[in-house]
């Protein structure tokens, strides 16, 4: 077990510093300093070793904001409602952001194969199954448009906060955080059609 944690810890490296279709089985045993063949013993392939990178990593991602939830306003009323999404919107990007070598990884490893292309479709079913939970609750408290499709909805916003946070932490495109953050935010609530509330501004 310790060679094979060595391996995916090996591996998750050469991935992040060479991308998938350039990562090599003799670099991840020599960082992981171990010969080939106990690569082998180990795992058949490359794609298995980066699969299990990936399943270390969907643990983290996918918990990355649970607890700040969007229908949940405590005490804080419509800010409070407001700050549930920013607080999930900032987890997420934050995760995102520490793993977007490995989310640029991803993404070659998902045009070349289509297994890889089925671990994106999943992480995303759990992501829009939560958001599509939460926005009905809101709308049974009447606190978002009763007319929206919950899951459509999901949807729609997941792959938009996603593929933002694709464009900004892998192709380099700049924006400050706490601004990407509050626009996010923002458009999440009011597609929603959310009560009014001033989030904190931090550059909007």
């Amino acid at each position: 077990m310790r060679t094979r944690d060595a391996l995916v810890a090996a591996a998750r490296r050469i991935f992040e510093r060479d991308g998938y279709l350039d990562a090599r089985i003799v670099d991840i045993a020599a960082e992981a300093g171990v010969a080939t063949g106990s690569f082998y013993t180990h795992f058949a392939s490359k794609e298995d070793v980066f699969a299990a990178v990936l399943e270390r990593l969907q643990g983290e991602m996918l918990h990355a904001g649970v607890g700040h939830s969007s229908d949940n306003d405590g005490n804080g009323g419509r800010k409070g409602l407001w700050r549930g999404v920013e607080d999930a919107n900032r987890a997420y990007l934050e995760s995102y952001r520490r793993n977007a070598p490995l989310m640029a990884a991803m993404e070659q490893a998902a045009a070349v194969d289509p297994r890889f292309v089925e671990v994106r479709l999943e992480r995303s079913r759990v992501f829009i199954d939560r958001s599509a939970a939460a926005i009905a609750r809101l709308q049974l408290s009447g606190l978002a448009d009763p007319e929206l499709d919950p899951e459509i909805t999901a949807r729609a916003l997941n792959a938009m906060v996603s593929r933002l946070a694709y464009v900004t932490f892998v192709l380099g495109e700049s924006v400050p955080f706490d601004t990407l953050v509050e626009t996010v935010t923002r458009l999440w609530t009011n597609a929603l059609r959310m009560p009014r509330a001033e989030p904190e501004r931090h550059g909007l």
